[in-house]
């Protein structure tokens, strides 16, 4: 979809500077956001001000939650600080809400029941992300060089953060694995004889223009049609669409009569780290393979466990 040549200039500096594709849709979904907000006004002609008058009526009237806000935020920092090299200085608005919602998990039984209801693609990516601790979006990026049976470890790269990472990898799945990398090459194949290949980070594939040919930078999971490079233009095909991995989910959830429990496909990443601290795996180790910054994030499942309680039994236990 064609934008303004401000908000392509945006685009190219925010590549430039080596964002995700992902952040860079966010960032220009929240700037378009906030020039609406102001009537069309050019983010030039505004500052700080109408900066904090936005976030604040985030907070006090579009009732974003808190993480909504700090993305907002830091795509009008980037705007702002990097681009338009108008530092906006320390900000003062009111913050969204911070609630805690303990995640939901489920049980090895109930992972059992949903993934009982799934064969051949979906039943593979849905064991991954409870099998490995993977993120939706991690799993579907996976391309065959980053599965590596031997050692039983799948290499995820660029996480959130923009961080690679290593974690363990099921050697029960070989067989589903063996059949789906099968699968992939063999699509790789009938793509290069019509000149096309997988979808490559732009200066990657301007760096080994022949990249697209080999097996392993073919993604595990490729999608189903063709489509243009977000950057290059150029025919390509992209890894599956999540929305694919939600559909079959929302099926099998069904089917498994759990639909009284609210599961999304993150639920199995909060899945796999509650049940490495049940069978007595440290922090340290589970914050490491979930790819977590700081050992906070990963210490709400200590409270999804009450492992935080020191102990403590309900008092009722004494009458009983």
């Amino acid at each position: 979809m064609s934008q303004s040549p401000f908000l392509n200039s945006i685009s190219r500096a925010m590549r430039l500077r080596g964002y995700s594709l992902r952040t860079e849709k966010t960032y220009l979904h929240w700037i378009k956001r906030f020039i609406r907000f102001h009537k069309m006004s050019h983010p030039e002609n505004m500052d700080a001000s109408e900066v904090t008058t936005f976030l604040t009526h985030l907070a006090a009237d579009a009732g974003v939650a808190v993480n909504t806000q700090k993305i907002a935020l830091n795509a009008l920092a980037f705007l702002y600080n990097q681009f338009l090299n108008i530092p906006l200085g320390d900000l003062t608005f009111s913050h969204a809400k911070q609630y805690r919602r303990l995640p939901t998990v489920l049980s090895p039984a109930e992972i059992k029941s949903i993934l009982n209801q799934m064969d051949g693609r979906n039943l593979l990516i849905f064991s991954l992300l409870y099998g490995s601790g993977l993120r939706i979006t991690e799993c579907l990026r996976l391309r065959i060089q980053d599965i590596d049976t031997d050692r039983a470890i799948l290499v995820v790269r660029d996480g959130k953060g923009g961080k690679d990472r290593t974690t363990v990898l099921s050697r029960s799945l070989s067989l589903l694995l063996q059949n789906q990398m099968r699968h992939a090459i063999d699509q790789q194949k009938e793509d290069i004889s019509k000149g096309v290949g997988p979808s490559l980070p732009f200066q990657l594939g301007k760096k080994y223009p022949n990249a697209w040919k080999q097996e392993g930078w073919m993604y595990l999971f490729p999608s189903a049609g063709l489509c243009a490079h977000p950057v290059t233009g150029e025919l390509c095909r992209h890894h599956l669409h999540d929305t694919v991995a939600r559909k079959a989910l929302k099926k099998a959830v069904s089917l498994a009569d759990l639909n009284h429990k609210r599961i999304s496909c993150h639920t199995f990443r909060h899945s796999f780290a509650t049940q490495l601290l049940v069978t007595g795996k440290d922090i340290r180790t589970v914050q490491e393979l979930l790819g977590h910054s700081d050992v906070k994030t990963t210490q709400i499942y200590t409270h999804v466990l009450g492992l935080h309680h020191a102990g403590a039994i309900s008092p009722l236990e004494q009458l009983v």
